[in-house]
């Protein structure tokens, strides 16, 4: 079968696939949201528009919080700040598990000792306390920095996921003819063994972009997050402090908190759905 076909028969079962086209289009929807939202709205996130809280109505379509400002602009200057996170501290993760993974599968002996055992050093430290300790030292936090902190301590279960994989393509004949040719080491693992796995690492991605967005999640929701912006885990943080769900405001923690909830739901989805279409024993006839 050749390349061509290759192609057109994933496309084929990706349309087919009720999973991926349903993960898919929820995240559009909020990708869609995320770009044109500020367009729809005249207000900052911290402008005060109003006396208090009032619910839904059709002046404000999230209603407002306590302090009269308004949900359904923080919610959409919100979705930037969580699609940065995933997109910054997923794909850093990404990056260096990507590098210590190919590096300790490929080469292995005293390499891969040593990276592996670093590897098992990050894994066991509790990696939420060590999140909590560094921002709660820093007094005015952005979305680069969470993201840049997520992502250096994400990285090691995509580290251990690479290297095995590299581990058994390694010994594969494309692999040995590449080292008789002459290849170098790295244009080997990154023309030759990566590209075998790209499926793979595509899935490992979407699981990395949804746990950086859980982890900034759980740190803004606890008052750890960015000082300097807005964002849907803060939005909840929020409604807690101020006894949002007491005062029965519940337009004020509901949509952020469903937000987050359908973006990694999708996530989650659309990597079932990918699942079923690169793998020829899952995909739905």
């Amino acid at each position: 079968m050749t390349a061509r076909s290759q192609k057109h028969e994933m496309l084929f079962f990706a349309l087919r696939n009720t999973k991926l086209r349903v993960g898919v289009s929820i995240l559009l929807f909020f990708i869609l949201l995320t770009i044109i939202g500020p367009q729809l709205t005249p207000y900052e996130p911290n402008d005060f528009v109003t006396s208090g809280a009032f619910p839904p109505s059709s002046e404000f379509w999230l209603g407002t919080t306590t302090f009269g400002e308004d949900v359904f602009t923080q919610v959409v200057y919100g979705l930037r700040a969580t699609f940065i996170v995933g997109i910054v501290g997923g794909g850093l993760g990404m990056l260096i598990g990507l590098l210590i993974g190919f590096t300790a599968g490929y080469w292995g002996g005293i390499v891969d000792e040593t990276l592996n055992m670093l590897t098992n050093i990050i894994l066991v430290i509790p990696t939420l306390a060590v999140l909590l300790i560094i921002a709660a030292y820093l007094k005015v936090r952005g979305i680069l920095t969470e993201s840049l902190f997520i992502g250096f301590t994400c990285w090691p279960w995509v580290a251990r996921a690479v290297r095995a994989q590299t581990f058994s393509l390694r010994v594969r004949d494309f692999v040995d003819m590449a080292r008789i040719s002459g290849m170098k080491s790295y244009k080997i693992i990154f023309s030759e063994i990566a590209p075998n796995m790209m499926s793979y690492l595509l899935l490992v991605f979407i699981l990395q972009f949804g746990g950086a967005i859980l982890t900034a999640a759980t740190l803004d929701f606890i008052g750890l997050g960015p000082t300097n912006t807005i964002s849907l885990g803060l939005m909840m943080n929020m409604a807690v402090l101020w006894s949002a769900l007491i005062l029965g405001s519940w337009w004020w923690f509901i949509p952020p908190g469903l937000a987050i909830t359908a973006i990694v739901g999708a996530l989650y989805i659309t990597n079932v759905g990918l699942d079923e279409v690169f793998n020829p024993k899952l995909r739905e006839m």
